[in-house]
């Protein structure tokens, strides 16, 4: 009986349960059953525990809620494809878009400035033999785009290189500029901007510059060695210990001369270029035993281009068939007449390997170099011409400057084009450290 009585009191509670919420259903909402039959038709969905609310479905895994959610996100994306596709039309149309490169930027610049200035005549002012980049900056265009031009044309060059005077014409004709050559004299005025000219009581005598040049195999090097050991100090373990491209000797009169030992021609065309002469005199070497070489004439053109005297040295003299007549013969051939054939050349046939008549060549530079009158004066600001600079690891920056006129000391601002710097510290050719440089004195 008390079995009975418990299978009653569970059997009660079963039987008097409350239905299940949401058993009824109505349009808009889901079914309350745990276990529906029923097809979701019409925004009826049957639900599982969860009801459902007007324009929803009711509860489930799959559901039309999520059906219009992906709907939702198709929209999104087509509201991006067209915000991405209204930038591209702005940057095609010439609009200000974020990612416009620097290239179209500069472009868009060159072009509204052809527009601006198209009643303008397009003339370039220029001195014959710029560099690649000068001829790029002064038509406001890319150095390579001028280096392309200049390959279109078959003409392969380096953006320090310096073009001729046709080469010169024919790049600017295609960037649609007109060519206009100058005077070095008109170039120097425009660059100085009317520099104070010296009183001539400041003015005081310098050393001669002198560069010699020649073919390769005629002595040039060797006569630089011997000049150079000769006026080595007795005594100074290792001599010279440092080459820099320019070096100064010291006679036995007490006078001085300044050697460059830079290539002759390259230099003649940098001056000519710059409207510098930095060399006063010009050595040409012949073998006499040989013949003027093609080299040779092209040191000789070079000279008489930039209006610096020459002197003619002859040498190796002392080898078998040395013919020194038929040098200046052929130096006459070129309406060139030392002084031994009436002419106003200086010439001194000499020996560099033995060091024969090299003496009497030094006291005729100095005989030229006081024709020539040559004076600075030593108490003004510094100016010059930089001969070469390197990157050295251990001091930076190093340039060899040649000091013409004026006196550069230690500590000095030094502006060369666009580049600056101050003067750190100065070495002469022994590798000897000196305060201050005064008229045609190289230092390091």
């Amino acid at each position: 009986k008390p079995m009975d009585e418990k299978r009653k009191r569970n059997r009660i509670p079963i039987k008097k349960a409350p239905p299940a919420t949401g058993n009824t259903t109505t349009t808009g909402q889901g079914g309350g059953g745990r276990f529906t039959p029923q097809k979701n038709v019409g925004g009826q969905g049957g639900g599982f525990n969860r009801g459902g609310q007007p324009g929803q479905g009711g509860g489930g895994r799959f559901t039309p809620t999520r059906r219009g959610d992906k709907r939702e996100v198709r929209e999104i994306d087509d509201k991006e494809i067209q915000r991405k596709i209204q930038e591209t039309q702005a940057k095609l149309s010439g609009g200000g878009g974020r990612g416009k490169s620097m290239k179209s930027k500069r472009r868009d610049r060159r072009s509204e400035m052809a527009e601006a200035s198209d009643g303008v005549d397009n003339k370039l002012q220029v001195t014959e033999f710029i560099s690649v980049s000068e001829l790029a900056n002064l038509m406001d265009v890319s150095f390579a785009e001028v280096i392309s031009k200049c390959m279109g044309l078959g003409i392969m060059v380096s953006i320090n290189q310096r073009l001729d005077a046709e080469v010169i014409e024919l790049v600017a004709s295609e960037f649609g500029f007109d060519v206009e050559f100058i005077d070095m004299e008109k170039q120097m005025e425009m660059e100085e901007g009317g520099d104070d000219e010296d009183n001539a009581d400041d003015l005081e005598p310098r050393s001669p510059i002198v560069t010699i040049m020649g073919h390769v195999d005629h002595g040039k090097t060797s006569l630089l060695d011997y000049i150079r050991k000769a006026n080595v100090v007795a005594g100074e373990a290792g001599g010279i210990t440092q080459h820099i491209g320019a070096y100064q000797v010291n006679l036995p009169n007490g006078k001085d001369i300044t050697f460059l030992d830079t290539p002759g021609h390259e230099a003649f065309t940098a001056m000519r270029a710059r409207g510098a002469k930095v060399t006063d005199i010009a050595v040409i070497v012949i073998a006499a035993d040989d013949a003027i070489m093609p080299q040779t004439r092209e040191a000789i053109s070079h000279a008489q281009a930039a209006n610096v005297p020459m002197i003619f040295a002859i040498n190796k003299i002392d080898k078998d068939g040395a013919n020194p007549q038929k040098i200046y013969e052929q130096l006459a051939g070129m309406n060139i007449l030392v002084e031994a054939w009436g002419g106003k050349f200086q010439s001194q046939e000499l020996s560099a390997k033995q060091g024969l008549n090299v003496d009497l060549l030094l006291e005729k530079i100095l005989l030229e170099a006081e024709l020539l009158d040559l004076k600075a004066n030593p108490s003004r600001e510094a100016n010059g011409t930089i001969i070469e600079a390197t990157l050295d690891k251990g001091r930076g920056y190093v340039a060899t400057i040649l000091v013409q006129n004026g006196t550069l000391q230690a500590g000095d601002l030094v502006v060369s084009g666009q580049h600056y710097g101050r003067v750190k510290a100065m070495m002469n050719e022994r590798n000897k450290r000196v305060d201050e440089a005064g008229p045609s004195t190289p230092v390091l």
